[in-house]
């Protein structure tokens, strides 16, 4: 299964995931409102989630181990992508976050896919 987890898109997941998390993590600390401390926690649970996710795809214990753990943290970038509509709608975060964030998220989700996608066709699930 290791080879699985050397694919390229691994890494590149790996790598974007990371910094999509940190990258989150940085626009919650900004966040001065204790108000909407639940809905931040929201959007800190989703996104980072997305990255333990991919980090523990890279060692699947099978294809369809690895194509769920892809399955969870799609599942986990769609979620996130609704949260930062809702806070950039309610301005509650600010448009350059907003517009960084929300790219950064709809990659990932494409690169997600494509993986699923090619495991699949690959493995013949």
């Amino acid at each position: 299964m290791g080879h699985i987890a050397k694919q390229g898109r691994s890494s590149i997941l790996n790598e974007r995931s990371k910094s999509f998390s940190v990258d989150i993590v940085n626009m919650v600390k900004q966040n001065n409102d204790w108000r909407l401390n639940s809905l931040f926690q929201q959007v800190l649970r989703s996104a980072t989630s997305i990255h333990a996710n991919i980090r523990e795809s890279e060692f699947a214990q099978s294809p369809a181990d690895f194509i769920s753990k892809l399955s969870i943290a799609r599942k986990e970038a769609n979620e996130t992508m609704g949260w930062l509509e809702v806070l950039f709608e309610s301005q509650s975060m600010s448009e350059a976050w907003f517009i960084t964030l929300h790219q950064q998220c709809d990659e990932l989700l494409s690169i997600l896919t494509a993986s699923i996608k090619t495991t699949k066709q690959n493995y013949n699930l």
